[in-house]
């Protein structure tokens, strides 16, 4: 974008045209442009190609502070639109690279061109794979901090001890917990297997982070119902089937129109965690809102078709092999966005999935209007599914299976949180 009014007219205009084809109403692509317009006067010197995830999360967290949530949503959407649909760019990538380059000092364009390109390759290596774009973000992440903590130094110079030592570091300095120490081993694994091609070497004596023995957040039936009732529309359907089915925040909102089987109650969980497939119960309470939402999907995917949009992402494997799939009506998302936006994996424009912060706050904001004082989150709803299916008498191996879990010492932790744990204790308190 440059200095001249004319141009920078121009430019806000493709942008505003952008917004209306990516299915704002036009009475409101207005407000979206001047959403973009002020951040991008917000930080006076940096231009939009080079500014940061960080940028953009300061500048809306300023906006909290002044306006309302829709205003922060509107402006989260726009400058989504900025980004990913006009400017072409990824703002996580270019986290990674302002992580990694941060102090190369003069060697920062020779690290810059050399980190794109294993950035690159490793974005390759994991799609070949099947990984999902959220693998793809956390693991160049990753690969950015262990590039970083070593100076830059090329791959191929570093070895088994060097591993050693950042794991080390992320333990000993960073204290981080063992879920993000073994996140960051198996991404630089990854890295030096697949895409360098050479085994990591003997590492195994580093560090250990500590893996705490912690409870999970159970709320009870009656502060379940307390949590529901605060919510409505899509949250509440969508909260509904992630305690009355036990699901996980990304099954639910990956789920496909096919995976809902109504005359059986079932629902199938595809690709979850694992890559594992697995049936779990379709709550009949939501059964009806259910039928009610897919009129309104349906509705989206004639329009889409109408259109001429691109159909929903699928594997590029399954769409060899069902070439049509994508325009089917049962591959189509249950819980599809209400704008359209570029897939990053082929440029296509597409409807994705509602993204999952929506459903985040609106649980949150439904525990504090419904008084709860423990801590409430997406997944308290699926710790309340299984410990209340333990509590009505079923075995234990049937609720591993719904859960999807590996091992039934997993699903044991829940055995902890019942309200009367092993046999009926009294306190000695309540003699």
């Amino acid at each position: 974008m440059g200095d001249g009014g004319k141009e920078v007219k121009d430019f806000w205009q493709v942008y505003r045209d952008i917004v209306v084809k990516t299915g704002v109403p036009v009475e409101k692509a207005g407000w979206y442009v001047r959403w973009a317009e002020k951040f991008a006067k917000s930080i006076k010197g940096k231009p939009l190609k080079v500014r940061t995830r960080q940028d953009v999360e300061t500048f809306l967290d300023d906006l909290k502070v002044k306006g309302s949530s829709w205003q922060v949503e509107q402006a989260r959407a726009a400058l989504d639109i900025l980004y990913g649909d006009l400017l072409n760019l990824d703002l996580e990538k270019s986290n990674r690279e302002e992580e990694a380059f941060r102090d190369a000092g003069p060697r920062a364009g020779e690290a810059k061109k050399r980190c794109r390109e294993l950035f690159d390759a490793l974005e390759k290596a994991l799609r070949l794979r099947h990984y999902s774009l959220r693998t793809e973000q956390s693991y160049g992440s990753w690969l950015a901090r262990f590039l970083a903590f070593h100076e830059l130094k090329s791959p191929r110079e570093l070895g088994s001890e060097d591993i050693r030592a950042y794991l080390d570091y992320l333990a000993r300095v960073r204290q981080v917990s063992a879920g993000t120490q073994n996140q960051a081993l198996n991404a630089i694994v990854f890295f030096f297997r697949e895409v360098l091609g050479e085994e990591a070497g003997d590492f195994s004596d580093f560090v250990r982070a500590k893996k705490p023995r912690r409870l999970p957040v159970v709320l009870s039936r009656e502060e379940v119902e307390k949590l529901l009732a605060s919510l409505d529309g899509v949250y509440l359907l969508q909260a509904g089937l992630l305690y009355g089915g036990g699901l996980r925040l990304m099954e639910c909102l990956r789920l496909r129109v096919k995976d809902v089987d109504f005359s059986l109650g079932q629902i199938m969980i595809r690709d979850g965690k694992g890559q594992k497939d697995r049936v779990t119960v379709l709550p009949e309470r939501y059964a009806p809102l259910l039928r009610e939402h897919l009129v309104m999907v349906r509705r989206l995917f004639r329009q889409d078709r109408e259109q001429g949009i691109a159909g929903v992402y699928i594997w590029p494997s399954l769409r060899r092999k069902y070439p049509n799939a994508s325009r089917q009506w049962g591959w189509q998302y249950l819980f599809p966005s209400r704008r359209l936006s570029v897939d990053p994996r082929d440029g296509e424009v597409r409807r994705h999935h509602l993204h999952e912060s929506g459903l985040q706050r609106a649980v949150k904001k439904a525990a504090e209007q419904a008084g709860l004082v423990k801590h409430v989150g997406c997944h308290t709803l699926r710790h309340c599914f299984a410990t209340h299916l333990l509590e009505g008498g079923y075995d234990i191996r049937t609720v591993q299976e719904l859960m999807g879990h590996d091992d039934v010492s997993t699903t044991m932790i829940y055995t902890h949180v019942l309200n009367r744990p092993g046999v009926a204790v009294r306190s000695p308190a309540d003699f």
